[in-house]
């Protein structure tokens, strides 16, 4: 909702702490098992962060597709209005799907601040394919740690009365702390047909392009060099194309 932005903490009961958030500006708004910087002018996350095991995805807990305001959100989410008739998916960032640890988690990925306008051909496209891959990465590397969300700029196409923007491009960065290795993807709000592979770039171009200083608390060396990976073999991709 457009409404004067002040930045603030917000924390629901139970909530849980976050290591690594990114710095960027937004309102840090903490649900249980993800974290948010919610950015009033684009109404949705700069960036979602969230922590993936390798086991709680293969819960059975059933999604409801209860998508509703975030009331955390101290200036006010988007709301369902904002997404009726616009053509977009209501394309999760952190995904129901990694949400699984009981139902408390998978119910709050549904609220509004963890969405964004996403074309129907990418959300239930590349975008699903990118989600599984991550989820499949971490039965092997967990923990992971994923931050994910739209690129934000100026002078976004805008939906709905509260105008939510709809980005052109959208990036999901992986760590895996325990094996010293990260990866990014970043890819455009459209039908993809070319292989996940050829959207790897390197988390330092991401935050050129967003101004997000993702993974701020690790040592500075550690963080340059794992930052400036842009290596898909260590992940078990195999060869691609970049697209930068």
């Amino acid at each position: 909702m457009k409404r004067l932005l002040y930045l603030c903490i917000c924390v629901p009961l139970f909530s849980v702490g976050q290591s690594f958030l990114p710095k960027s500006d937004g309102e840090i708004v903490k649900h249980s098992y993800y974290t948010l910087a919610y950015s009033e002018q684009h109404e949705q996350a700069a960036w979602v962060l969230y922590e993936l095991d390798g086991f709680s995805h293969h819960n059975t807990f059933q999604r409801k597709n209860d998508f509703r305001k975030d009331p955390f959100v101290s200036t006010g989410s988007a709301s369902l209005s904002d997404y009726k008739g616009s053509g977009y998916d209501r394309g999760h960032l952190a995904p129901a799907a990694d949400m699984k640890q009981n139902k408390q988690a998978l119910s709050a990925s549904f609220y509004l601040s963890n969405i964004s306008p996403q074309q129907p051909s990418f959300n239930r496209g590349a975008w699903k394919k990118l989600e599984t891959l991550v989820r499949r990465w971490s039965e092997t590397s967990a923990p992971l740690y994923v931050v994910t969300a739209g690129v934000l700029e100026s002078d976004l196409q805008t939906i709905g009365a509260n105008e939510v923007s709809v980005p052109k491009q959208f990036y999901k960065i992986v760590y895996a702390p325990k094996e010293d290795k990260m990866i990014a993807f970043l890819m455009p709000n459209q039908k993809i047909t070319a292989p996940l592979p050829s959207f790897v770039v390197s988390v330092d171009s991401v935050e050129v392009l967003t101004g997000i200083d993702f993974f701020p608390q690790l040592e500075d060396g550690v963080e340059a060099l794992l930052e400036q990976q842009c290596e898909w073999s260590v992940w078990g991709v195999e060869s691609c194309q970049l697209t930068k």
